[in-house]
């Protein structure tokens, strides 16, 4: 078939071009979109070259499918139109998520919710994705009643300007700032823009995004969200509580034959997850899996994933795997 991606010059867009010819989606034709001033330039895909264009001249190609990841105001303004046209849009970008007319999706969690009349699929945020993995096996045996989340989140769920950002500092040399302060041996309490609640965009994403894929609006969420200088993945602390008593046993279990979970949880050896080793691989990680000891039926665990792929890429295109595999495109 033919696939869109929309944004594919950048960091999630150039990995979704990788990962349709890694996982062997079945493009008849790549259709690579970017802004006007990348138009024209020639992107490689299993073996052709193909042009990027702009939307319109993607519109105009008919693609089954558009990837989108090209920000909120590029959605807004293209996703309805390629809707309109027939193609199916899956959307990195945050302008869909919590509408409530618009799928939001994690195929190991929710896949179930996806139908032939979904045209615009909204992907969640990256540090949403790898938590609610872990979340779902819990919540379904023992009905979750409390999250507390802080996320150590790398540098390229910003962008190639933060990347940029990072290796000048640690080269000692000048160039554009992506962050109001510098990154490299640093820590920075702030994920996008702080709203009235005192809380930023991206807590508020994963608290609520959160409640919707999980199809439970009674689980309590709240989240601090750092930004740190590393490269590889999202690391995410997470406390949950649950309503019924349960044994670590139990619950190592549950994310032993979690769908996309793999525990590395022996801290006697020091075996835990960590970004660096979670590079370029679309598994979610979860380790360092013991109780806390100041509350009842509370568990505390460390969870780790590449941002770019199971954050992003990979599971936009595990939804378009589940939409071919439902007969919903083709």
């Amino acid at each position: 078939m033919k696939v869109a991606v929309v944004g594919a010059t950048g960091l999630v867009g150039t990995k979704m071009i990788e990962l349709l010819a890694e996982r062997q989606f079945p493009v008849s034709s790549l259709i690579p979109v970017a802004s006007e001033r990348s138009a024209g330039k020639s992107i490689s895909f299993n073996g052709h070259e193909y042009t990027v264009c702009t939307p319109q001249q993607a519109i105009n190609a008919q693609p089954a499918l558009a990837l989108f990841s090209a920000g909120g105001s590029t959605s807004l303004e293209w996703a309805p139109q390629f809707a309109a046209a027939g193609i199916t849009v899956i959307d990195n970008s945050s302008a869909w998520r919590m509408n409530p007319d618009i799928k939001l999706v994690v195929p190991e969690v929710n896949g179930h919710v996806l139908t032939a009349t979904d045209k615009i699929i909204a992907n969640p945020n990256c540090s949403t994705i790898q938590m609610v993995l872990v979340l779902k096996p819990i919540h379904h045996a023992y009905t979750i009643r409390r999250v507390v989340v802080s996320t150590y989140q790398s540098v390229t769920g910003t962008g190639t300007r933060a990347v940029h950002q990072l290796m000048n500092e640690r080269n000692h040399q000048t160039g554009e700032m992506a962050y109001k302060y510098p990154i490299d041996l640093n820590a920075i309490p702030q994920i996008d823009v702080f709203l009235e609640n005192g809380y930023t965009k991206e807590e508020m994403k994963m608290m609520l995004e959160t409640c919707k894929i999980m199809g439970d609006d009674s689980i309590k969420v709240t989240a601090t969200c750092v930004r740190i200088p590393t490269m590889g993945g999202h690391s995410e602390s997470v406390n949950i509580e649950c309503i019924q008593p349960f044994t670590l046993q139990s619950v190592r279990h549950l994310l032993e034959n979690a769908p996309g979970v793999i525990v590395q949880d022996d801290p006697d050896n020091y075996v835990y997850p960590m970004p660096l080793y979670s590079k370029d691989k679309d598994d979610t990680f979860v380790g360092r899996i013991r109780l806390d000891d100041t509350q009842p039926n509370t568990f505390n665990c460390w969870i780790v994933s590449d941002n770019l792929r199971k954050g992003a890429a990979t599971n936009a295109i595990q939804i378009a795997e589940l939409l071919l595999e439902k007969g919903f495109v083709r």
